[in-house]
């Protein structure tokens, strides 16, 4: 029969083993079964350094007031037309408004012509009138009788046609007309024309 100091030596050693068995146990049984991965650290944003979303930029509107004017300013509107004389010589004094900026954009010519679109007079200006805006130029004499109507339109050195124009004639007055876009363009090119801008 083993001594009693042994057999407690020995069981004191079995105790051992079994304690670091089972350690070594769980510690494998960790390693070897997967872990569900640590969830990323999530970024504190102050308020301050919260992303903004680009803005939006805002649709114009306008009115067809504000509209009109817009469409015309790169025309020269004839605003009203007065007259003096007899038949076969009346002189016509025309108010224009154009965007005139200099030699470069100006106001080149008024004219009137006649429902068969045959030019019957062109006013040349012979420079822009960017500080005189609306400005009113003279011309004729213009050999028509009173009740022949005609039409009065301004002309641009870059755009050419387009502004308002007038229709009437020296009987019953002149009114704004509306016309197709193109209307009497072929005499654009009909004498006389502008030579020279002084400024």
């Amino acid at each position: 029969m083993p001594h009693s100091c042994c057999l407690y030596s020995y069981k004191e050693t079995m105790k051992k083993r079994t304690y670091y068995l089972i350690l070594l146990t769980i510690f494998l049984l960790y390693a070897c079964v997967p872990q569900a991965p640590a969830p990323l650290p999530t970024p504190s944003i102050e308020p301050s350094q919260t992303p903004s979303q680009p803005a939006i930029p805002a649709i114009p509107t306008a009115t067809i007031t504000e509209v009109l004017p817009m469409i015309h300013s790169q025309f020269a509107d004839v605003l009203s037309v007065q007259f003096t004389g007899n038949p076969g010589a009346y002189q016509f004094a025309v108010e224009i408004s154009s965007p005139d900026t200099g030699c470069e954009q100006y106001a080149d010519w008024w004219e009137v012509f006649n429902e068969a679109g045959e030019l019957l007079y062109r006013r040349i200006m012979l420079h822009s009138h960017v500080t005189e805006q609306p400005f009113t130029r003279s011309g004729g004499p213009m050999d028509i009788d009173a009740d022949t109507v005609v039409y009065v339109r301004a002309h641009m050195n870059t755009t050419g046609y387009g502004g308002a124009l007038m229709k009437g004639s020296v009987r019953d007055g002149f009114k704004p007309v509306e016309v197709e876009a193109g209307f009497g363009s072929g005499l654009e090119q009909v004498p006389p024309l502008p030579e020279d801008c002084a400024f």
